[in-house]
């Protein structure tokens, strides 16, 4: 059984064709899902490898390719094709306004709706979903390269380690 943070049916299968193949020069890799969804369970509640849960593998698996893609550019790499593919489908919109003055709402703002919404076409929840699921993937594809790049900070930041 899966946890809350496990990748959906669908999320997984716009995720499977982006990720890396074996080249045959080493041994058969571990499942990229369950490694996946060990990255995420991991980057979600924030627990030392040596706790995740056994559904996701060994830890030491889960963390040496965790280590690798953030090295290689792997998890960047797959942000950047999921949003891509969201963008050409015209998913995501890059307008975004930043300003430091306050925006009050309109007085009539705070209430309900004053009409019904509209009847929801064929294919239109489908459509929505589909939305929702990409979405969802890249929040969580942004959030492995966000713990990335703090990490990699954090090193940067650090004295250097004598041998």
């Amino acid at each position: 059984m899966g946890s809350r943070s496990d990748l959906t049916d669908a999320q997984w299968e716009r995720l499977e064709p982006l990720l890396p193949v074996s080249n045959g020069r080493c041994g058969r890799w571990r499942d990229h899902r369950q490694v996946v969804n060990g990255v995420l369970y991991r980057i979600r509640t924030g627990v030392q490898w040596r706790d995740l849960p056994e559904r996701y593998g060994p830890w030491k698996t889960v963390h040496e390719r965790h280590r690798r893609w953030s090295a290689d550019g792997t998890w960047e790499m797959l942000l950047r094709r999921v949003q891509a593919g969201a963008d050409a489908a015209g998913e995501i919109d890059w307008d975004v306004s930043v300003d430091s003055t306050i925006v009050r709402a309109h007085h009539h703002a705070a209430g309900a709706r004053h009409a019904p919404p509209p009847a929801l076409k064929r294919g239109f929840a489908k459509a929505v979903r589909s939305d929702r699921i990409r979405a969802e993937l890249i929040d969580r594809l942004a959030e492995v390269v966000r713990e990335v790049r703090r990490s990699v900070a954090r090193a940067a930041a650090s004295p250097p380690r004598s041998t």
